[in-house]
């Protein structure tokens, strides 16, 4: 079963299940049994090996790995961060400036899209951050948690990607290889990472048709006949807060997390070791990093309380277990998906896919890219990850066109990484997913359901962009590129014109 069609089964199998019961936790670990149950058979290792490979070999390594950890530290203190502003006040005070400076629902959702493009440095502190800051001003607004979810889940990591300063650029630069100037690969790949650029057309496209489609217009429908309780956040405020109490933490831990992630990349360093600003991001460790931050942040943000007597000391103790208890949901399914993922890869999922897209390299050049953007969606879709499919497709791409000068070669780059991007946004077991629902306290399967039908849009109209971005390769990169999007473009708004008037014949 190692390196076949089978090493998929058990994320395939726990995706279904969380897609059709409607509960993640028992699909979660339903596919983490039967990935092993099919290593044990394979391995022949019999009963304690299948119960040593799930716990020991899985779920304990994965929270034993310092990047999870870190990760997961992270969560925590942004946990505790929120509690803070909701005890202090500060969101309630957001929310009650928001409302009288942003007149509409659709302003609403614009603000919520610009804030997330604005933090793009990393896609887990840009779900957690966006939702903790714009959830009371959309939910003043009658705007369904399952909405602000794709909203915040679609300027997570399609922005992350077309960001050259973000801990994405810096994975991406990882994955190059020897001899390779990862950042330049990166920005060069920008114009073609079709999936990123088209999902913010259809963001900011459907905020200004007003109208939704799928389980979406549901859940917007239902919201909208409940009259807006103006209910901001679970923890009652106990503070006076005015809006600095919710922008000052905002803003520290966004100048943190930039400085604590370039600390961990050398630009502090001192000698040969120091490295420059962009060379300290394509070196971060996003993980050490974003804790530095995280921490430091929390601590100022608790002076700064303090000082301003909005809380008293006790009252800022108390919000650490309120913060914790408040993303053990998330903890959990992440926890429950990145043991999913130690099952997939030990049964060579993504060996198998490489072999697949090697396979495809030799007769189908002009289409390759688009071929590739299917399998990344595929592998990342499957395995909730995309650095892992970045990891495994990027050196692969780079290996079938050695020559920078081949137009399709970046263009088969960048989509690897849109595909990847793609499969990430729509997988129930993504790291991003989770915590975009966490992020907009929605229920997980209910974003999940919701999002995909407008993701599953905006990947094919990337699919057949990248059709027409290898058939025009031939006139060069930049010439190609303003073709592809151009296409890709009013194909997109085409179909948000016919989906809006059948919408409206619907009803």
């Amino acid at each position: 079963m190692v390196g076949t069609f089978w090493s998929l089964v058990p994320a395939i199998v726990a995706i279904a299940l969380a897609l059709i019961t409607k509960e993640v936790y028992s699909s979660l670990f339903v596919g983490i049994v039967i990935g092993g149950l099919f290593y044990a058979i394979d391995a022949a290792s019999g009963f304690s090996g299948f119960f040593n490979h799930i716990f020991s070999d899985g779920m304990i390594a994965q929270l034993a790995d310092s990047w999870n950890v870190g990760i997961l530290v992270f969560l925590v203190v942004l946990g505790i961060m929120v509690a803070l502003m909701n005890k202090a006040g500060g969101s309630a005070a957001f929310g009650a400036w928001a409302k009288k400076h942003i007149k509409t629902k659709a302003g609403a959702q614009i603000a919520t899209i610009c804030l997330g493009i604005f933090i793009f440095i990393d896609d887990y502190f840009n779900c957690l951050t966006v939702g903790s800051v714009m959830r009371p001003v959309t939910d003043k607004y009658g705007i369904s948690r399952e909405k602000l979810a794709y909203l915040i889940d679609a300027t997570a990591a399609p922005v992350c990607i077309i960001a050259p300063i973000s801990s994405w650029a810096a994975a991406v630069a990882g994955f190059a290889g020897d001899g390779e100037n990862g950042i330049k690969l990166f920005v060069e790949a920008i114009p073609f990472n079709f999936y990123a650029l088209f999902t913010l057309v259809m963001m900011f496209a459907l905020v200004l048709m007003k109208f939704e489609f799928g389980k979406m217009a549901s859940f917007e429908k239902a919201i909208a006949a409940v009259e807006s309780k103006g209910k901001d956040d679970d923890t009652q405020s106990v503070g006076k807060g005015k809006v600095i109490d919710l922008v000052f933490p905002v803003v520290t831990l966004i100048v943190f997390c930039v400085l604590g992630m370039i600390y961990t990349g050398g630009f502090f360093a001192s000698g040969e070791d120091k490295a420059g600003f962009v060379d300290a991001f394509a070196n971060s460790d996003a993980s050490i990093g974003l804790v530095l931050g995280s921490f430091a942040a929390l601590i100022i943000t608790i002076v700064f309380y303090f000082i301003r007597r909005i809380l008293s000391f006790k009252d800022c103790m108390n919000c650490i277990p309120d913060g914790f208890k408040a993303m053990v949901p998330a903890i959990l399914i992440l926890t429950l998906a990145w043991t999913l993922k130690s099952m997939t890869d030990s049964l060579g999922a993504k060996e198998y896919v490489a072999g697949l897209v090697e396979g495809s390299a030799a007769g189908l050049k002009l289409f390759l890219p688009a071929i590739i953007f299917v399998i990344a969606c595929g592998l990342a879709f499957a395995t909730g990850t995309s650095w892992g499919t970045f990891g495994i497709l990027i050196p692969i791409c780079i290996a079938a066109f050695p020559s920078t000068s081949d137009p399709i070669r970046i263009i088969s780059i960048s989509a690897c990484m849109a595909g990847a991007v793609c499969g990430d946004h729509c997988s129930p077991i993504s790291d991003t997913t989770i915590m975009a629902s966490a992020g907009a306290v929605c229920d997980h399967v209910n974003h999940v359901a919701t999002q995909l039908p407008y993701a599953i849009c905006v990947a094919i109209v990337s699919f057949l962009t990248y059709i027409i971005a290898g058939l025009t390769s031939g006139l060069g990169t930049a010439v190609s590129a303003i073709i592809s999007i151009v296409f890709g473009a009013a194909v997109l708004i085409c179909f948000l014109f016919v989906m809006k008037t059948r919408t409206a014949k619907a009803k």
